[in-house]
């Protein structure tokens, strides 16, 4: 039998966790919206994550989103990007995405933020996202993926789709088969990642920390899977 004190004290601790738990998802929720002070942090945050480098040997780079710059982490650098092999450098913006209108901060989509990105002089591309495009029509996703890919001629691509986030999950299918069909295409490695079970914070669309090395693991291992990637060089 519980006394009740103790049970006091258990309920009492219980109803803590609860509330912080849903305190750092409305704290993540907020940092991921669309106004003047989240843009802000947005660039703030862009600006902290590229200028950490993870890793040594062959220049990578990372262009993504959210997960990519790690918001919800207490230290961005352990974002998944860290995990993959080679000189990482990241160059994500929450809320961003394959088409021009993902986020609403402006140009920053992944085809307006490439040219500056490249200066990092990659000899691989690595392409994160697809969540933010979820209430994109395809024909929007897909003029940006051209966008992109025009870009990125010339250089090592591989691009990782999204994974099947609660909260966008109705809308994953779509954009992953979309995604899948356009780098085929276009001849570029695709990384479909939308049958991870990951772990997710309270807003049940960014990754926990944990959900961060278990994306990244699975990323990295599957980058090593494909064939040699091929240069990303326009059919049309």
């Amino acid at each position: 039998m519980v006394h009740g004190g103790k049970l006091k004290r258990v309920v009492g601790a219980s109803g803590v966790v609860v509330l912080l738990a849903a305190l750092l998802a409305l704290y993540v929720a907020d940092r991921a919206g669309a106004g003047p002070k989240s843009c802000q942090q947005h660039r703030a945050d862009a600006r902290e994550r590229a200028a950490v480098v993870t890793g040594a040997g062959t220049p990578v780079l990372v262009i993504g989103d959210s997960w990519s710059v790690g918001l919800g982490q207490d230290d961005l650098r352990r974002s998944w990007a860290a995990d993959l092999s080679g000189e990482v450098h990241v160059a994500g913006f929450s809320g961003s995405g394959f088409s021009a209108h993902a986020s609403r901060c402006g140009r920053v989509s992944f085809a307006d933020r490439a040219p500056t990105a490249l200066s990092a002089r990659p000899q691989l591309v690595v392409v994160e996202g697809g969540l933010n495009d979820h209430d994109q029509p395809d024909a929007a996703i897909e003029r940006g993926f051209h966008d992109l890919m025009a870009s990125l001629a010339g250089h090592h691509v591989v691009v990782v789709g999204p994974a099947d986030a609660p909260s966008r999950s109705d809308s994953v299918p779509r954009v992953d088969a979309l995604l899948a069909e356009l780098c085929e295409e276009y001849g570029v490695p695709y990384v479909a990642t939308s049958d991870l079970d990951l772990a997710y914070l309270g807003d049940r669309l960014h990754l926990t920390e944990g959900g961060h090395r278990e994306f990244g693991a699975a990323v990295a291992q599957r980058i090593a899977d494909l064939e040699p990637a091929r240069p990303a060089v326009l059919r049309r």
